[in-house]
């Protein structure tokens, strides 16, 4: 069960098809959160949030589980009870992950069914679309199943700081990539480079975790070498040379999985061999082992990949054991076999975004607050949120970075004996800051 864990964990949730564009948008100076009513969707029985997610077509692999896995949050709070009597109700629209139909949806979402937040905002293409106008009306955001750099914001203020990413936003997760590759060996920190190579692609995935390492580099100065090259390219010689022939002992690659087999591929051609750091969305055992099958990875040319769940820790199980009784729970109460959701990762990332909106209702019921705009935004300014199966995320001070508190895995070089490599954890979850604190 564990090492099925850490194979499905570790994987590229949401993200590999969810990617989109942007870099984060401004603050604009705004200081005062001015929603358009004080509160909605609040009654003496229910809270009414919403989401619009693909359920049919193409993309129902991920909606359907992702909702399923967001129901089993809600209902394992509301039969404990709920909040101050109140109980979480979902109403979802079908956008097709359509942006213009998950705009339409969106607002009527706001503006006819009056919901009191957007919960588990699902998709690229609705969020990209959405984002300022939830901004403009303060509705309150909580998890985008999406990495998309239009999240992204350091200081965010006024009504902008009403969207609360929690999966890894490329910007965020390049930060992470720079201080993973700076750190030390010892205890499996980092991969102790001195001379950091960068490849980048030229799309929305690369040029965001370029960003990110740059931004990561105004703290340690590094000496990095960046090259770009086209996601499409079936080589990538005349890079991958630039860094070996400017003595770069370890490779950032930024990029998703198609480019990232062209560069490891590129690499054992050229007779490359420095170890390489990536991000999450590549961490699939299947896709390291076909690399590891033709000679790409071998172990003095070892790719590393950030995770940002771990069920093998004691906490991490306790977590996954959680999810796995709330998901059976729901399932049972709607004609499920209790057990269909179990390993699926799309549902374990619903459940973690309904978690994250529990954890907010949960610290206002301790503080004493009632339920309205202000006081929400205020209780998830304060403390910490605990990503079920996953480190802690913080939106104090107006941090909107999405998790940068990561694991480090690499793929095993032999087959286990039912005949399938294993992403094998090297580091835990460790936030930015603790491996930042190794490189200074």
């Amino acid at each position: 069960m564990k090492k099925l864990l850490v194979v499905l964990l570790s994987v590229a949730m949401l993200c590999t098809f969810m990617s989109g564009c942007g870099g984060g948008e401004e603050n604009g100076g705004q200081s005062e959160y001015t929603p358009f009513v004080d509160v909605q969707g609040v009654t003496d029985t229910e809270i009414l949030v919403g989401n619009t997610a693909a359920t049919t077509g193409a993309y129902a692999t991920v909606g359907v589980p992702f909702n399923a896995g967001l129901e089993a949050a809600f209902k394992a709070y509301n039969d404990a009870g709920g909040f101050q009597g109140k109980k979480i109700v979902l109403k979802h629209y079908d956008d097709g992950f359509d942006g213009a139909q998950g705009m339409t949806y969106t607002k009527q979402l706001v503006e006819t069914d009056g919901v009191f937040a957007i919960v588990g905002h699902f998709g690229t293409n609705t969020v990209g679309a959405t984002l300022d106008y939830l901004k403009e009306k303060g509705v309150p955001m909580v998890y985008a199943a999406t990495g998309i750099d239009d999240l992204y914001e350091e200081a965010a203020s006024g009504n902008n700081a009403v969207i609360y990413p929690v999966q890894p936003i490329y910007s965020a997760e390049g930060r992470v990539l720079l201080a993973r590759a700076a750190a030390p060996e010892a205890e499996g920190m980092g991969l102790g480079g001195t001379k950091i190579g960068v490849i980048a692609t030229t799309d929305d995935a690369g040029e965001g975790m370029l960003a990110g390492v740059e931004r990561q580099n105004e703290e340690i100065s590094a000496s990095l070498t960046i090259q770009e090259v086209e996601a499409g390219a079936t080589d990538y010689s005349a890079a991958v040379n630039v860094l070996k022939n400017a003595g770069c002992d370890v490779v950032i690659a930024c990029m998703n999985q198609a480019p990232l087999n062209t560069l490891m591929n590129t690499m054992r051609d050229n007779n490359y061999n420095v170890d390489v750091v990536t991000s999450y969305v590549n961490a699939s055992a299947a896709t390291l082992g076909g690399m590891v099958d033709s000679g790409a990875i071998t172990e003095k040319r070892m790719v590393y990949a950030t995770a940002w769940l771990d069920a093998t820790t004691q906490e991490g199980l306790a977590d996954y054991t959680a999810f796995y009784n709330a998901m059976s729970a729901w399932e049972l109460a709607n004609g499920e076999s209790g057990n269909t959701y179990a390993l699926n990762s799309f549902a374990m990332a619903g459940y973690i975004a309904g978690d994250i909106f529990v954890q907010a209702l949960k610290n206002l019921d301790a503080a004493g607050l009632g339920l309205d705009y202000a006081n929400f935004a205020k209780i998830m300014e304060e403390g910490e949120y605990k990503i079920a199966m996953g480190g802690a995320i913080s939106f104090a001070e107006g941090a909107r970075l999405g998790v940068t508190s990561l694991a480090l895995n690499k793929i095993s070089l032999e087959k286990d004996a039912s005949g399938n490599y294993a992403l094998l954890n090297v580091s835990p979850i460790m936030s930015l800051e603790e491996v930042m604190g190794s490189v200074k």
